[in-house]
């Protein structure tokens, strides 16, 4: 009994995951069709001017630190930071002999921020021009890369350590700072004006979506023994 109640919350979580899969994926495409038709531009105002001081739009509200701190927080998901991050983890898993799983991280990874700048070519959307001391950004803004790699990266690196052979509070922390990390680096770029509220939801949904396929993939691929068991752990 103990294995078929098992199996049965297998099974429903599974289904939970493809849910959530798919309902990233149809929000994006919600979301991307209401930017290409212009539905969002009054939304996305209304929300960007939140975050600054009505007298003076080059000011953000709140203490002069919060603004260094919106800087230090967003730099979390550039691409130089994730990609230390990403060779960091990548190594240590080579070194333990977790090479299939430092493949798996690689490829999440990589195949999330090849999707990201496609979509940002294909839609080629302007960056906001509200706040004039907005940092310069030589990418389009629809989606949000920082929020959509952040959450594959993140993510994907949360799943990962709940691999680890800890008490279940300690894998929910993992999990729980991977979420908050993503939001707080998707807040700090509307934060300093250098993206739409809904470049960042979009970023949002598609790289969570990416993320939970990827770990999907990689259970499947655990099961075939191409990627660790759980049992081996690092």
């Amino acid at each position: 009994m103990p294995r078929v109640f098992r199996l049965l919350r297998e099974e429903i979580g599974l289904a939970v995951v493809l849910v959530v899969i798919a309902g990233g994926i149809l929000a994006f495409l919600r979301l991307a069709d209401t930017v290409v038709e212009g539905e969002t531009e009054a939304f996305d105002r209304a929300v960007l001017l939140l975050f600054r001081n009505p007298a003076d739009l080059a000011q953000a509200p709140g203490p002069a630190w919060l603004a260094g701190v919106m800087r230090d927080i967003t730099a979390l998901g550039g691409l130089a930071v994730l990609t230390l991050i990403v060779a960091v983890t990548t190594f240590y898993l080579v070194l333990v002999g977790k090479r299939a799983a430092a493949l798996f991280v690689l490829a999440a990874v990589a195949g999330g921020t090849v999707l990201s700048h496609g979509l940002k070519m294909l839609f080629d959307r302007p960056r906001p021009d509200l706040i004039p001391n907005a940092p310069l950004e030589l990418t389009a803004s629809f989606p949000s890369g920082h929020a959509m790699i952040s959450a594959v990266t993140y993510l994907t690196l949360g799943v990962l350590l709940t691999r680890l052979d800890a008490p279940r509070r300690v894998h929910a922390y993992f999990l729980v700072v991977a979420v908050v990390m993503t939001v707080l680096i998707g807040i700090s770029r509307v934060y300093l004006g250098v993206h739409w509220p809904t470049d960042v939801l979009a970023g949002w949904c598609l790289g969570s979506a990416w993320a939970l396929f990827c770990w999907l993939v990689a259970l499947w691929l655990q099961r075939r023994g191409q990627i660790e068991r759980s049992g081996d752990r690092a």
